[in-house]
C-alpha cells in the first residue's frame, strides 16, 4: 500500500471547460483529421493559461461531467478501463474527427457511483467496451490536458432539468457534487474536475464558408452576453452561491448549457466556492458564450492568510 493510500484524497482544482469542437480544430492536433488556419484565439489562450497552472499541480485523475453523454435513467459512469476509437461531432463532422485513446479510473468511478446512490440518486456503471466516448468529454479533456497521460472519470448528464424542473436538476447536481467530493476524499487520490459546458447557448444555424473566419464570430444576442457577464462577475467576486441562486433564471433567459448541470455539479463538488474564480478567457463560438474559468481551493487559504490569488 502506498503512502498516498493512507491519506485523504482531495480536489486540487476545478474548471469550467467549454467544449466547442472548433477549439480543437483550430489547434490542428495530430489526433484530429481536419486542418485549420486558426481562430478563436482568446479562448484557446485561456486554455493555455489553465494548462500552465495545472502543469504545476500534482494530481492523479481528471473527473469530467459532460452535457453530451445524456442518460435518460439517472447518472452513469464509465466502467471500462480503456477506450480507443474515433469521435465525430454530429453537427460539425467537417471540423472534428478525433482519434482518441484513453484510460478510465474505474475504481474512482465506482466510488463516486456508490456515493451518489447514497445521496438518493439513480446511478449505473457503463460496462460496454464498445461505447463511444462523447465529444464533450474528449474536447474538454484534450484542451485541458492534451498529453492524455492521466486516467479520467466521465460522468453523464441526466435529464432531471428536462423531465422535472431546473430547480430539481440543480438539487440533484449539488448532491452529485457532494458525492463526488466524498468519493475523491475516500479514494486517497488527487483530482482535477472539468465542467464541460458553455454558458449562454443560443447559436447560429448557418456556418460561413470558412469556419475559422473570425469576422463572422460574435455573441448571438446582447441579452445573452449580459447574462454571461453577470455570472462571470459573480464568480470573480467569489459569490458562487449567488450564481446558484439565479441559475434557474440564467438557464431560461440565456438558453444556457448549464441546464445539463455540469457547472452546478462542479460548484457542489468544490463546496460552493466563496473565493474568486479566475476567468482565463471568454469568447463566442457560433454565437454561444464560452468561458474558461479556474478554481483552486488553495487560493482560499492564501486569501484567508492575507495572500494574493
Amino acid at each position: 500500500m502506498s503512502d498516498r493510500d493512507h491519506k485523504k484524497g482531495e480536489i486540487v482544482a476545478g474548471a469550467l471547460a467549454p467544449h466547442p469542437p472548433h477549439l480543437v480544430y483550430a489547434q490542428n492536433p495530430p489526433q484530429n483529421e481536419p486542418r485549420s488556419e486558426g481562430g478563436w484565439e482568446v479562448l484557446r489562450w485561456g486554455y493555455e493559461r489553465l494548462r500552465r497552472n495545472w502543469s504545476k499541480l500534482d494530481y492523479d485523475v481528471i473527473v469530467v461531467h459532460s452535457p453530451h453523454w445524456k442518460t435518460r435513467c439517472g447518472t452513469h459512469f464509465l466502467g471500462v478501463e480503456h477506450f480507443a476509437s474515433k469521435s465525430v461531432d454530429p453537427i460539425f463532422p467537417h471540423l472534428f474527427r478525433y482519434t482518441y485513446d484513453l484510460k478510465v479510473d474505474v475504481e474512482l468511478s465506482e466510488l463516486i457511483c456508490a456515493e451518489a446512490e447514497a445521496e438518493g440518486l439513480e446511478t449505473q456503471m457503463m460496462r460496454n467496451p464498445d461505447f463511444r466516448v462523447d465529444y464533450g468529454t474528449i474536447t474538454a479533456c484534450h484542451l485541458s490536458h492534451p498529453e492524455w497521460n492521466k486516467p479520467i472519470v466521465c460522468i453523464s448528464s441526466n435529464q432531471a432539468y428536462f423531465d422535472f424542473s431546473n430547480e430539481v436538476g440543480e438539487a440533484r447536481m449539488l448532491a452529485l457534487g457532494r458525492a463526488t467530493a466524498r468519493a475523491i476524499e475516500n479514494s486517497g487520490k488527487r483530482a482535477v474536475l472539468l465542467a464541460s459546458c458553455s454558458l449562454s447557448h443560443r447559436h447560429f444555424t448557418k456556418e460561413p464558408e470558412t469556419p475559422e473566419d473570425m469576422k463572422h464570430e460574435h455573441v448571438y444576442h446582447n441579452g445573452q452576453y449580459l447574462w454571461d457577464m453577470k455570472i462571470l462577475n459573480l464568480i470573480k467576486e467569489g459569490k458562487c452561491q449567488e450564481v446558484l441562486d439565479i441559475m434557474p433564471d440564467f438557464i431560461e433567459q440565456a438558453m444556457a448549457e448549464t441546464k445539463d448541470g455540469s457547472l452546478t455539479w462542479l460548484m457542489g463538488a468544490l463546496g460552493v466556492p466563496d473565493y474568486p474564480g479566475e476567468v482565463h478567457g471568454y469568447g463566442s463560438v457560433i454565437g454561444t458564450g464560452n468561458a474558461v474559468v479556474e478554481w483552486n481551493p488553495a487560493w482560499k487559504s492564501a486569501l484567508n492568510n492575507g495572500g494574493v490569488q
